[in-house]
């Protein structure tokens, strides 16, 4: 039996669009791309975490010689956010990235482990996150839920 799955989700020509705290969330993770640990690849990646209490937590890509022991900005970002504030409920995650591992005018996409890990922070809350990701070339992207982007998580 053949079955199909529809995805939704919005396009913006540029972050500038968004509403303004989520402007607020592209600016503050560009920003932590220039603090990005990336001497391997020189792709910097910076990631921010809308909570339910209003706080906004940051995080990039920590690259380690010994690969793959680094993390990824999506991972940072979330798990400092559950360390910090473990009963808050994250509502939106954007991420951003400057470099030429991703062509300039294709859609940035996290990678599958941290599909899977925004995916678990989604079960747990049993609440949808919204997922920003911003292209190079500004092009934005918008989803209403992890689901989107890993239609079969695993424990899903």
């Amino acid at each position: 039996m053949e079955k199909e799955i529809t995805i939704k989700y919005n396009e913006f020509l540029n972050w500038s669009e968004l509403p303004s705290n989520e402007i607020s969330m592209v600016e503050k993770a560009y920003s932590m791309c220039e603090k990005a640990h990336a001497p391997y690849s020189n792709f910097q990646v910076g990631s921010t975490v809308l909570l339910s209490n209003g706080e906004i937590v940051a995080g990039n890509n920590q690259e380690n010689i010994a690969y793959p022991s680094g993390l990824c900005a999506e991972r940072v970002a979330l798990f400092f956010a559950g360390a910090n504030f473990p009963k808050e409920s994250v509502e939106t995650i954007v991420v951003v990235a400057k470099g030429d591992l991703v062509p300039f005018d294709k859609l940035l996409s996290p990678c599958g482990s941290c599909r899977q890990v925004m995916m678990e922070y989604e079960m747990k809350q049993s609440k949808s996150i919204r997922v920003v990701l911003v292209s190079q070339n500004g092009k934005t992207v918008v989803f209403n839920s992890i689901l989107d982007l890993l239609p079969f998580a695993f424990g899903n």
